[in-house]
């Protein structure tokens, strides 16, 4: 798995010229913004290849695992397990001063979920796919087992 999604990043950057960049350098609100879409579509797609069902419930199951107060609950878990410079990429994420704040979570919460979207996001674009799944393997996996893992559908 770890050779075609190498392939549809190289396959993206040769369609529309685009070239690496220094990631650390990138704002960590844009490193969030990516990978926000990076969590999303991981978790969809791990609900979608577990069973095919409405996609009100694949909706609601996937709002369950990606929201802030659900990032922030993994970001808890995974904190002692990154590395010196993901945990610094993490840092950046969580202390900058985001323009929004989200619904149904605290301003801490946000916060701690946004430093977990700059590292997945981080790590996305430095194309470590495989940390970025196992990282996003351990997050689930605690919220799931903080959850009924049926209401989750990830387990």
């Amino acid at each position: 798995m770890e050779k075609s999604i190498a392939s549809f990043t190289e396959s993206l950057d040769s369609t529309f010229r685009l070239s690496d960049k220094n990631w650390k350098m990138y704002s960590p609100l844009t490193l969030a913004y990516i990978g926000d879409a990076v969590c999303d579509l991981v978790v969809r797609t791990i609900l979608v290849k577990r069973a095919n069902c409405q996609p009100q419930k694949l909706h609601q199951r996937a709002s369950a695992c990606v929201n802030a107060r659900a990032q922030a609950q993994m970001a808890a878990v995974l904190l002692p397990l990154l590395t010196e410079e993901e945990a610094g990429v993490f840092r950046r994420g969580r202390n900058s001063k985001p323009y929004t704040k989200a619904k149904n979570a605290t301003m801490q919460e946000y916060l701690e979920a946004t430093g977990l979207e700059a590292l997945i996001g981080y790590l996305y674009l430095s194309r470590r796919y495989e940390r970025m799944n196992a990282l996003l393997a351990c997050g689930l996996e605690a919220l799931s087992g903080e959850k009924d893992s049926q209401k989750a559908g990830l387990s």
